[in-house]
């Protein structure tokens, strides 16, 4: 594609960069082209957003890309490139087999080459993913936010809450509407037993973000810990309710939540497992809408979710 561009021109200056910095986010031109996408490329994978005063979808998306590749700290650039300012090049790049004929089109330039592309204005979530995947295949690793949150997910795993929750923070500043930070910086402070700032950092989530998956995970999980707490205080006569009545199901039913709170999951599906078993349809089901919001507070990829879906399963559909 090399001939069809002009000549190489000087970098631009802007804010993200200099005169004698590359510039992360630039706007390029026909006469600017060789120099700011297919040599730049051969060092960074280099996005480039194709739009148009006109195209309304083109604002929304332009503002989004800004900032992931901001947050990407120099692993991407961003050239954005007015059509109808360019419409030479436009049509360069349209005979190239670019379907410049719908707005907007982001293309993805790796070693002078045109690694990958997408149309329309995808969410955040999308072109994070989006740049995630030109990362991978072009040898960037991940998105910093990426890094930090896996370094702050083993922190958690290796009982460094504290230090876990240090990162999740970060990750925040960079990026308010995260949900795996905010959902991670909300276990964090379950795990030191800081139910108040485990309250506080819910009640800071965005609304955008209040109901993802992964926020309200961890909001399972505080409202169970603030439930097992108070049955935990009970635990000496729920069991001897059950001493007496084996078939005392609501008894169970507090003993499942104070295992759970007890980090005894596996005992604690058990529990809701033998109400299920004896009678499923016992108060309308709430065993099984009790075991349910273990699995969300635990996470899909838990095994004791796992383990305890696949015995659901198996009384469910036997």
């Amino acid at each position: 594609m090399e001939h069809l561009i002009g000549q190489p021109a000087p970098a631009a200056h802007n804010s993200f960069g200099g005169s004698d910095a590359a510039p992360i986010i630039t706007d390029g031109t026909q006469a600017s082209f060789m120099h700011d996408v297919m040599d730049a490329s051969r060092e960074v994978p280099v996005l480039v957003d194709f739009w148009a005063e006109w195209c309304g979808p083109c604002k929304q998306l332009t503002p989004i890309l800004e900032k992931v590749v901001t947050a990407a700290k120099g692993k991407v650039r961003l050239v954005k490139i007015d059509i109808e300012a360019n419409r030479a090049l436009a049509g360069q790049l349209a005979q190239a087999g670019l379907p410049l004929q719908s707005i907007p089109l982001v293309a993805a330039f790796w070693k002078g080459q045109i690694l990958d592309v997408f149309q329309g204005a995808l969410p955040e979530s999308e072109v994070k993913k989006f740049v995630e995947t030109l990362l991978k295949a072009s040898g960037g690793g991940t998105l910093p936010a990426t890094e930090q949150l896996h370094e702050a997910d083993v922190a958690m795993e290796t009982g460094q809450p504290a230090q876990a929750a240090a990162m999740y923070s970060a990750v925040i500043g960079e990026e308010p509407e995260n949900p795996k930070a905010w959902a991670g910086l909300i276990r964090a402070m379950l795990a030191l037993d800081d139910e108040e700032a485990a309250d506080a950092a819910l009640a800071d989530v965005p609304a955008k973000i209040i109901d993802s998956p992964e926020v309200a995970g961890a909001r399972a999980a505080l409202e169970l810990k603030k439930e097992g707490r108070q049955a935990a205080l009970a635990m000496e006569g729920i069991r001897a309710r059950l001493d007496a009545n084996p078939e005392d199901y609501d008894a169970r039913c507090e003993l499942a939540t104070a295992l759970n709170a007890a980090g005894q999951r596996e005992e604690a599906a058990g529990e809701l497992l033998h109400i299920i078993k004896a009678d499923r349809e016992w108060k309308d089901g709430a065993a099984r809408q009790q075991l349910l919001r273990f699995f969300e507070a635990w996470g899909n990829e838990d095994p004791a979710t796992l383990l305890s879906r696949r015995r659901l399963s198996s009384l469910l559909f036997s």
